[in-house]
């Protein structure tokens, strides 16, 4: 922001706003009567409720971002349409966007699907903890291509999510790939196809996702 000590009418300049780091969680000190933001989870909290952009908190970052182009939006309402009677048989529930937290940081995430059964552990009403769900998936945009292939892998296999799929249509070819097994914070095998041929997710979901339906 760019200040001026130029007047207008007589009356002084409106003094700059304070900036806040996304990066470190600095704030300035709270007005009277009101807490202060500490941490990264606090700025976060402070925002649920007031945006309908996509916040998250990936590699001691607050990622804050639109909602996906409706091509992204596509893909993911494919990916629920195909799984809805795997779903439907075990009892399980699908939503695309859930809001969920890890286990002890309680590090907010918000997965463009996640599968999970009814009864998954939460903190409070609103958030999942990602110890509880089945399979989580992303669809690789522009501005989260580095996030979704280099850092999500490794955060949902220290939450112990079983299954991570990553729909990339913007890959060189455009793929698809499974990661399952995690351990020590990582996924121990993962299996790439390109986009248009059929991939196993295996245990516990079992099912031959032909990934056609994403073209």
């Amino acid at each position: 922001m760019v200040t001026t000590s130029r007047k207008t009418h007589g009356c002084p300049a409106p003094s700059p706003e304070p900036e806040v780091s996304a990066t470190t969680g600095e704030v300035p000190p709270a007005p009277a009567g009101e807490k202060e933001l500490t941490t990264l989870r606090d700025v976060y909290d402070a925002l649920v409720g007031r945006t309908k952009m996509r916040a998250e908190i990936i590699d001691g970052r607050l990622i804050v971002s639109p909602l996906g182009t409706p091509e992204h939006q596509v893909m993911i309402g494919k990916l629920v349409l195909a799984l809805g009677a795997r779903a439907s048989e075990r009892g399980w529930v699908i939503v695309p966007g859930l809001s969920i937290c890890m286990d002890g940081s309680r590090d907010p995430y918000e997965p463009d699907f996640a599968l999970y059964p009814p009864d998954a552990p939460r903190w409070g009403a609103r958030e999942v903890y990602a110890s509880g769900l089945i399979m989580v998936a992303e669809t690789v945009s522009a501005s989260s291509t580095h996030d979704d292939r280099e850092h999500k892998p490794g955060i949902y296999a220290t939450a112990r999510i079983p299954i991570y799929l990553l729909i990339d249509p913007i890959a060189e070819p455009a793929q698809v790939t499974v990661f399952s097994e995690p351990k020590d914070g990582r996924y121990t095998i993962s299996t790439s196809v390109d986009l248009g041929k059929e991939i196993h997710l295996p245990d516990p979901v079992d099912f031959l996702l032909d990934t056609a339906v994403f073209l």
